[in-house]
Parts: C-alpha cells; structure tokens; sequence
C-alpha cells in the first residue's frame, strides 16, 4: 500500500537543523499520522505521498514551506509583573530559553521563548521555534494501512498525536507532532 491521503502513515525521521539532529523518532516508535489530515506540515506529507513501506526519502524544507520567516512583531517586551504568582514574580521561570505558556487577551493559548530577562520587563519570543530555519528530513515508511474507528476516536491527553497523555501542551499544539519533547515549543515536524 503507498502513502495517501486518509491513510494512516507510520515514517522514522531524522530532523537535522543547522547542521544539528533538532529530533528524531524514536527507536522502534515511528511517528503516526493520518495523511492529508492537516497534522504535519503539508510539504512534509507532499514529499512522501506515493512512498511504500521501505521506501526512504530525504527533502529540505526552506522556512516558507515549513514554520515561516521569522515575524518581528511576535517578538515582544512584557511587563515583569504579569509574571506574578501569588502576589510574587516568579523569578523560578525567567530565564533565557525557557518556554512559558500564556494566553492573549482572546485566550488563546501560545508558547512564548524567553530571549532576555531585564530588570523591569521579558522580552518574550511568539514565534515557532524553527521559524527562519531551513528543515533538512530524511524520513523512512515503515507502514501504511486504512485507518480505523479507533485512529479516529481521541485516546486522552493532548491529542496533538505526540503519543504522551501528559505532554502539558493543553490541546493547543498547532499543526506539529511532537517527538520526545512533549508539546513545551520544541516540536518541530
């Protein structure tokens, strides 16, 4: 059977990153999605479309095809006040590189980076970790089959297809997967 859409696909994939693996699946747990279904990124899936089990490919998504340029408006300097938790600022949290989750005025959920802590403000990062990157995949089929009730029905947790009930991203992980590190930003495919 090939790989098309409303099929249910199971690849091993490798992500390199400026020259650095940034994730990999997992020894002996390829990552499973349903083609066509909007969980990864669509020239993702267009490059393996026609794969059969055994088959290997490798493909390099430019930032446009993957998560974007990076936007400079998504890059923003907060108040350190709103880091306050019962009526202390939560200095545990602020430092650079960690990935706080907040809600905008909407109450949408996003995962903002922290680039700089200063004395009275954070500059916060919006954007998807691996916007400006150019995403280098070498990716093998393992399987393709019809998907069934059970594929269909959400089995707990996030449901964003990472495969951890407990990967703390709330149900609001964008169109990724999520690989070994949960839904905390770091997911990348």
């Amino acid at each position: 059977m090939k790989v098309e859409n409303s099929k249910m696909v199971a690849v091993n994939y490798t992500l390199t990153v400026d020259g650095q693996v940034a994730d990999a699946s997992q020894p002996g747990k390829p990552l499973e999605f349903i083609c066509g279904a909007g969980m990864l990124l669509p020239k993702f899936e267009g490059a393996i479309l026609g794969k059969e089990p055994g088959e290997k490919v490798a493909f390099t998504l430019e930032p446009k095809d993957g998560y974007g340029e990076v936007i400079a408006e998504a890059i923003v300097e907060l108040p350190k006040n709103i880091f306050m938790i019962e009526g202390k600022i939560a200095e545990e949290i602020l430092f650079v590189g960690n990935i706080v989750p907040m809600s905008d005025a909407e109450g949408h959920r996003m995962n903002g980076i922290i680039r700089e802590v200063k004395q009275e403000s954070v500059v916060m990062d919006f954007n998807h970790p691996m916007a400006g990157k150019t995403l280098n995949f070498e990716v093998e089929v393992v399987s393709v089959r019809d998907v069934t009730p059970e594929d269909l029905a959400s089995k707990g947790g996030c449901s964003c297809g990472c495969g951890e009930h407990d990967c703390n991203c709330e149900g609001d992980c964008g169109d990724h997967q999520c690989g070994e590190h949960g839904c905390e930003g770091e997911c990348c495919h």
